[in-house]
This record gives structure tokens, C-alpha cells and sequence, in this order.
């Protein structure tokens, strides 16, 4: 019965996000407190399970997301982000000027947030598209199929840091997996199968202009602008590989202080602050103000996380994870491939990957234990699911059709097969390491 009433709430969950389109935040707490009263949980202690189940998740997480999204604002704002594009397409050339913008798309995707990177670069495809005359979606199809990936595989993008924080992964160990996973995905999915889309008819809409820095500050360099905007990624990674290079250095506290993640976002923003700020002619107080446009428009999703930590809570509370992890375990079904495949079903009813990453997360954590499967490998696994086949309930399908001036038709044909192409690849890529560890 338990077992029933954990499908019912998820049931009810899409149906009020998708059907009656209320708030994600609002729908989990409302379905969290059904499912606890309906798991017998008692009334005087549901309470205190929300606050647990908030304060658990959003501990660890807000100071990671918060900085995370402060660095790319400025990342976006100081004209770092559109430095670094013209630099990829000056340096691959026309012939390849496809690969320079997926390579872009890699490398600025690690600090921006999707919809920023999205409305950012889509002026630059299209500049690209008028100058040389070439199919718009055949050029721009590969770079934001690299945005996607980033924004579903790596921290610190929301909610593959929330599902590192929920399985207890490593953040490094997880960057270099995701990486190895990414690279591939990205590949199938952008430069190979835009091969079959160039005969798709776009109509780009003209009332982009790019949102780079202003003319009355100056833009920062090429090498300052990867350094600034990759910085974290590489801090995690080296932190992760020191010790194995340096044994007699591991667990000392220098190296877990400054292998914190919320520390290595720190130390990036500090770096940032004054390479893509102050050093470009800004004044401490514009920097402040673009930290505060970013907080603003990271809130939300921030709550959307908070909700799925209460709903984990509620499922610990009534002792109902201990029971679905019993049944999850018995299915006929891999670990990484079950963790895939609900992400995936949550995706195609609700359209969001980030309330599908971690709605999944919630379901499948218990497992974690049980199976003995890398944790790294489950947010990967659950982050290739969450963008599975992107359709009319995804913002993002309707922005790539509305931007490129597509038909329904050629929207499936090309945006959706993509995210259906990262999702399959990025699982098969996980399968694969899964060998191995």
C-alpha cells in the first residue's frame, strides 16, 4: 500500500505542475503533506520534517548555487562569455566554424545557467548564419546541444550539485566522469546528427542583441575570460587528483578546506570579481548589483530543490524508502539504467529537467546503498535521463521553435531527437564507466 501511495503522489505532482500548472515549490509541499498523512506520519511531526527535509537539502547546497550563479552572470554580463565565442569561431574557421561554437557552447556552459547561455549565444549563431549563409539549425544545433549536456550532467548547474549533495558524491569525481560522458554525447548529438538537418527552412526572429558587456567598460581578454569562466571546474578537478598523485597529502585540512565546493565557488568568485569586474572599469557596487540580479533569478529554482528535500523527508520519515528501495531492487533492471529511466519518465510528463533530476533522485536514493553503485555514476545517470525528449511541455522546445522560426514538425525533428540523442548517449556513456568502477 505504501508502495501505492508514493506512485499516487507522483502522479498527482505532474498532474498539478502540468495539468494545473501550479508552482513546483507549491506542488511538492503540497504532495509531501498528503504523503505524509497518507504514510501515517504524525500530524505533530510533519512540521518538523518540512523544516528537516528543507534545512538537510539547502545546507549544503545554496552557497554552491548562489555563487555559481552570481559567476555567470558576470561570466555573461562582462562580455567574458561572447569574448570567448569569437575566439572559437576565429580559431576553427569557416570550414569548421560548427565545431568552434560546440566548443564554445563546453566551455561556457560550465558556469552559465542554460536559459542565459541560450538567449547569449543564439545572436552569435545567427551572425554566424547570415554571414556565411549556412542552415541555422545545422550551425546551432551543436551548441546548444553542448549547453544542454552541461546543464544536465555537471555541477555546478542546479540540480546535478542537488543530486551530488542527495547520494553523497564526490563534486570533483563527478566533473571528470561527467566530462568523459559529455564529450561523446555531444558529439553524436550536435556535429553528426545536425548532418541530417540541413535542409531544415529557419526563420530566425531579428530582435536578439547580445547582452555582453556595455561599450563604457572594457572586455576582458581571451586567456582572462576562459580562466575566470572555467576556474571552479578546474579547482574540483585538481583537488580530486592531488591526493592520488600525492597520497601523503590526502585528508590534511588545507586540502579538504580548499577542496570544499562551496569554497572553490568562492575563491572563483573572488578571482572573477576582480578579473571580469573591478580589472574591466567596473565599480564595486555594479559588480554587487549584477550578484544581486543573480541571486533574484536563482531563487526559484532554489525552492523547486527545497520541495524535493522536504518530499525525500517525508518518504524517510514514514520508512517508506527502506521498503521502495526492497522493491526497486528487485526489478529486473540495472541501478543506473532504473535511475535513467524514471528520471526520463518524470521528464516527458513534466518538461522540466531540474524537477526531473531531482524527483528521480528522491525516488531512486535509497537504492544507492544497496547496489553498490559509484554515486557519481547515479547523477549522471539521472541527469542523462532528466533531459530525455524534450516536447511541448519544456520551455526550451518552445524557445528553439520560436527562435529559429520552426515548424512543430522540424522543432521534434531536430530539437527533440537532440535531447533524446544526449539522453540515450549520456546513459550508454555511464553503462560504460560502469565497467570499470
Amino acid at each position: 500500500m505504501s508502495f501505492v501511495i508514493v506512485i499516487l503522489s507522483l502522479v498527482v505532482l505532474i498532474v498539478l505542475i502540468s495539468y494545473f500548472k501550479v508552482d513546483a515549490f507549491l506542488s511538492f509541499l503540497i504532495v509531501s503533506i498528503g504523503a505524509g498523512i497518507a504514510l501515517g506520519v504524525p500530524l505533530n511531526r510533519l512540521p518538523l520534517t518540512i523544516d528537516t527535509g528543507l534545512g538537510n537539502i539547502m545546507g549544503s547546497l545554496t552557497l554552491i548555487l548562489v555563487l555559481g550563479a552570481m559567476l555567470g552572470k558576470l561570466v555573461a554580463v562582462s562580455g567574458a562569455a561572447s569574448k570567448i565565442a569569437s575566439v572559437m569561431v576565429n580559431l576553427f574557421g569557416t570550414k569548421y566554424i560548427q565545431w568552434g561554437l560546440m566548443v564554445t557552447g563546453f566551455v561556457v556552459g560550465i558556469p552559465l545557467f542554460y536559459n542565459i547561455g541560450f538567449v547569449l549565444f543564439v545572436p552569435l549563431i545567427f551572425t554566424v548564419v547570415n554571414q556565411y549563409k549556412l542552415p541555422a539549425v545545422y550551425i546551432g544545433l551543436p551548441m546548444l546541444a553542448a549547453l544542454s549536456v552541461m546543464h544536465g550532467y555537471l555541477p555546478p548547474h542546479p540540480s546535478p550539485t542537488a543530486l551530488v549533495q542527495m547520494f553523497g558524491a564526490n563534486m570533483g569525481m563527478t566533473l571528470i566522469l561527467g566530462i568523459c560522458v559529455a564529450i561523446p554525447a555531444i558529439l553524436i548529438a550536435g556535429p553528426l546528427f545536425s548532418k541530417t538537418l540541413k535542409n531544415i527552412k529557419a526563420n530566425p526572429i531579428t530582435l536578439f542583441t547580445d547582452k555582453g558587456s556595455s561599450e563604457q567598460f572594457r572586455t576582458p581578454g581571451t586567456l582572462n575570460s576562459i580562466i575566470s569562466a572555467t576556474l571552479p571546474v578546474f579547482m574540483l578537478i585538481l583537488v580530486t587528483l592531488l591526493p592520488t598523485c600525492f597520497p601523503a597529502i590526502e585528508g590534511s585540512p588545507l586540502l579538504v578546506f580548499i577542496g570544499a565546493p562551496s569554497i572553490v565557488m568562492f575563491i572563483a568568485l573572488i578571482v572573477a570579481t576582480y578579473t571580469l569586474g573591478l580589472k574591466q572599469g567596473r565599480s564595486m557596487k555594479d559588480v554587487i548589483g549584477i550578484y544581486v540580479d543573480a541571486a533574484k533569478e536563482i531563487v526559484m529554482i532554489l525552492l523547486i530543490i527545497a520541495g524535493a528535500g522536504i518530499f525525500k523527508q517525508v518518504m524517510d520519515e514514514s520508512g517508506i524508502s527502506n521498503q521502495l528501495a526492497d522493491i526497486l531492487q528487485q526489478l529486473p533492471l540495472h541501478p543506473l539504467i532504473l535511475g535513467w529511466l524514471i528520471a526520463a519518465l518524470i521528464r516527458l510528463c513534466i518538461g522540466s529537467a531540474t524537477v526531473a533530476a531531482i524527483t528521480a533522485g528522491g525516488v531512486i536514493m535509497p537504492l544507492i546503498a544497496l547496489s553498490g553503485v559509484h554515486p557519481s555514476l547515479m547523477v549522471l545517470s539521472i541527469g542523462a535521463g532528466s533531459l530525455f525528449f524534450s516536447h511541448v511541455n519544456d520551455g526550451g522546445f518552445w524557445m528553439f521553435k520560436e527562435y529559429f522560426g520552426l515548424s512543430l514538425k522540424d522543432t521534434f525533428r531536430s530539437w527533440s531527437v537532440m535531447e533524446t540523442i544526449v539522453s540515450v548517449a549520456g546513459l550508454g556513456g555511464t553503462l560504460l564507466l560502469s565497467i570499470f568502477m
